[in-house]
């Protein structure tokens, strides 16, 4: 995963429209329904907006864009009155297909790195993330906070960006950008080393136990994981912040009860090989036992 983070600007419109790959337009609608272009969006947007409503990009444009007119003197350092900001968040072509669910996790925790919604923030910033092209998420910003205030970004938002990348990546088992080439902006990526073939080795009875607790298919954790992300399926498909609130917290607990598998799966796996016999070194000839032969 790699995260973009673009010049910012005044014009929301633009901004827009290069996410999209097109013009923003009074016809074209972006909709926040399940399976929609706005992936996620700020907490606050329940309160300009139906549930499911559909807006046009320049309404979207244009939402984003209001705080710069709500408040005429809001500035950040030296006067700078670029309070668009847009970053993009490309995932590695081996990835496999995101849920929705998946997306709007990203997006929100990218918008807490950013420091665009600190936790608990009633006046945090407008925010929206929309998916224009498979595999890539564009989250639009206004860095003027509802009580007039500039978002306090991290001053090396780029870096504290690739570290929560990093994170992502980790948390959601997805492969792994080499931080270097992000760096010097190349476009390719090392492969990643052949997997080496696993030697079965004697286990113990308890590392029998905890791998059959940890088996992804047919273990009981795996099977309490399998419902909760149907669970969190389920509530990301239903409209209404709250729910979709839940859909993500649901699918974020889906993926710890999988690190507590893959914990469990190497606690056995050490057990397996602390429980292995050793075998008895070779005897050298000065240390080889004596001969039963007659000796004179």
């Amino acid at each position: 995963m790699i995260i973009h983070v673009y010049q910012r600007g005044s014009d929301a419109a633009a901004a827009l429209a290069t996410t999209l790959g097109r013009p923003a337009s009074r016809t074209e609608g972006l909709t926040t329904e399940p399976g929609g272009a706005v992936v996620a969006y700020w907490d606050k947007l329940d309160h300009y907006t139906d549930e499911g409503r559909t807006w046009t990009t320049l309404e979207w444009a244009e939402h984003i864009a209001d705080p710069l007119l709500e408040h005429p003197f809001a500035a950040g350092p030296g006067g700078d009155r670029r309070a668009v900001l847009r970053l993009a968040v490309q995932l590695h072509p081996l990835d496999r297909e995101l849920s929705p669910a998946e997306w709007s996790e990203i997006s929100h925790r990218i918008a807490r790195t950013a420091g665009l919604a600190p936790p608990g923030d009633e006046q945090a910033c407008r925010w929206i993330a929309v998916r224009g092209t498979p595999g890539r998420m564009d989250l639009i910003a206004n860095l003027i906070r509802a009580d007039g205030e500039w978002a306090s970004v991290p001053h090396r938002l780029a870096h504290v960006l690739e570290d929560e990348a990093r994170s992502i990546e980790a948390d959601l088992l997805l492969q792994t950008h080499h931080p270097w080439a992000r760096r010097q902006g190349a476009g390719t990526v090392l492969p990643a080393p052949a997997a080496q073939p696993r030697v079965p080795a004697p286990t113990s009875p308890l590392a029998e136990i905890l791998n059959q607790l940890a088996a992804d298919q047919t273990g009981p954790l795996g099977t309490v994981r399998q419902l909760v992300e149907q669970l969190g399926r389920q509530a990301a498909a239903l409209p209404g912040h709250q729910v979709a609130a839940a859909g993500r917290d649901l699918f974020w607990a889906a993926r710890r009860l999988h690190g507590v598998q893959e914990h469990l799966g190497e606690i056995a796996a050490r057990l397996g090989t602390a429980s292995a016999p050793s075998k008895p070194a070779p005897l050298s000839p000065q240390t080889a036992a004596p001969s039963t032969g007659a000796t004179r």
